[in-house]
């Protein structure tokens, strides 16, 4: 997608009605959308036309950001259901109760907390961002099939390029350092989306493994987890450098609904440093595309999750 100079630039509801179509008919999950981006995603596909199945951890937050959707699209079709991506019982619940969807958008996340764990016992950042992602993929994984163009859409973050998988201490047990540990996870959502592409593809199946990032976009996510000295950092710096949500969600959105998108691409914000802007294919970090990196993920992923699926390299 070509850059347009600024003065030509619309706003990011004036953008997406001149570059998707209608989705009516086609089924969304969206996880986390009861705000931030997701919730500017679940805006946009119902303002297409689709069904979108809204997952929130806490019930209220969802029902309130459903309400609104509600009251500026009275038609719309906005289905809530509860998923606490810290609990994979919660995330198998959450997949078995999903009868058909089109396109997942692996959208929840958590950013820089303090060393916190999931029911599992897993280090947070991995076990939400990427672990229960890779389970809802996988568990979800006949369901897409089925569909006439079913994509997976995983959000990364332009972190993901100071990344490093820690194999020898995934959950932070000797040295957790919460950026550290956030490049971790959005890394992992990289080389995770990249290694079911060529799984996908070398099994021959129709399903579109995509990836997004938002560049530097002001959501809740920079005030629910960093603490200290570095929330007030970030509270700074979203005033004055990051862009809005309804911007920063483009390019997960068009990933999503696209009709160019290809499986294995990678959508980013077309600004400098993809930090904002509208949506334009962005290279990963060279070490993402790696097959051994892939292949050792993807193993560690199902022993640690217990979700497999005979879907050979």
């Amino acid at each position: 997608m070509s850059k347009a100079s600024q003065a030509e630039r619309p706003s990011a509801a004036d953008w997406i009605a001149g570059h998707l179509s209608t989705q009516v008919g086609r089924v969304y999950v969206v996880t986390g959308a009861n705000s931030g981006l997701g919730l500017e995603t679940a805006r946009a596909l119902g303002a297409l036309g689709a069904t979108v199945i809204m997952t929130a951890r806490d019930t209220a937050k969802g029902e309130a950001a459903v309400a609104a959707l509600r009251a500026e699209q009275p038609d719309g079709n906005f289905d809530l259901r509860r998923l606490d991506l810290a609990d994979l019982d919660s995330v198998r619940e959450f997949a078995s109760g999903v009868e058909h969807v089109d396109v997942l958008v692996n959208n929840a996340g958590v950013m820089m907390p303090p060393r916190t764990l999931t029911e599992q016992g897993y280090e947070l950042q991995f076990g939400v961002n990427h672990l229960a992602h890779f389970a809802l993929t996988i568990l979800l994984f006949n369901t897409l099939t089925r569909s006439e163009d079913p994509r997976v859409v995983t959000v990364s973050s332009g972190l993901h390029k100071r990344g490093r998988i820690h194999f020898e201490d995934l959950h932070g047990e000797h040295g957790y350092h919460r950026t550290k540990y956030y490049s971790q996870s959005k890394l992992a959502n990289v080389v995770f989306a990249l290694e079911l592409h060529r799984r996908l593809r070398a099994n021959g199946f129709a399903l579109r493994s995509v990836l997004a990032h938002p560049g530097y976009t002001a959501t809740n996510l920079q005030s629910s987890g960093p603490t200290g000295v570095g929330k007030l950092i970030l509270k700074v710096t979203n005033k004055v450098m990051a862009q809005d949500a309804a911007m920063g969600a483009l390019p997960q959105i068009y990933a999503a609904a696209g009709a160019d998108v290809e499986s294995g691409q990678f959508w980013g914000p077309d600004g400098r440093n993809e930090s904002k802007g509208f949506p334009t294919l962005v290279e990963p970090l060279d070490e993402a595309r790696d097959r051994e990196l892939g292949k050792r993920l993807w193993d560690s992923s199902e022993e640690l999750t217990g979700v497999h699926i005979d879907l050979a390299p």
